[in-house]
């Protein structure tokens, strides 16, 4: 898995993420690519923005024994996998502006650095090592952006 935390990798996928155009298609699934933005927003909004209700009890537990190991773990995503409720954008977004969210949330991430994320609490799964924090960002941006061929 690279490390997203590296200013490399960061400027890496942020090159993928300019080289999409607001009329880019999936090559699966049903979300457009201003969907598809806002989507990946969620797991930062999640980490920075104090938006969406955490998981209370039996939920937070379910995430725990079922999910977590799935979004923080090494295997890639299947394609056309279900997502979390948070996670579905039905509406149309302005693409301009989520790309402008994205890489924004990609280099606060960068700037705070590896060590700022170990051992910080998630929204949904408690508490992450570094490497479960970089394999939950890399791998969900990584994923959609094969999605759109970039």
């Amino acid at each position: 898995m690279k490390n997203i935390f590296e200013t490399k990798e960061t400027q890496a996928v942020i090159n993928r993420i300019n080289s999409l155009s607001p009329t880019a298609q999936p090559l699966w699934g049903k979300m457009s690519v201003d969907q598809m933005l806002a989507h990946c927003n969620v797991t930062y909004e999640m980490t920075f923005e104090d938006i969406h209700p955490k998981p209370k009890g039996f939920t937070k537990l379910m995430l725990k024994l079922f999910v977590k190991n799935i979004v923080v773990g090494d295997k890639p995503y299947k394609r056309n996998s279900r997502t979390a409720p948070q996670f579905v954008i039905s509406d149309t977004k302005n693409f301009v502006e989520e790309k402008a969210r994205l890489t924004d949330y990609l280099w606060k991430a960068q700037g705070l650095g590896e060590q700022h994320f170990s051992g910080k609490e998630s929204h949904s799964f408690g508490l992450l090592s570094t490497q479960e924090w970089n394999n939950m960002f890399y791998k969900h941006l990584d994923h959609h952006l094969n999605q759109f061929g970039v």
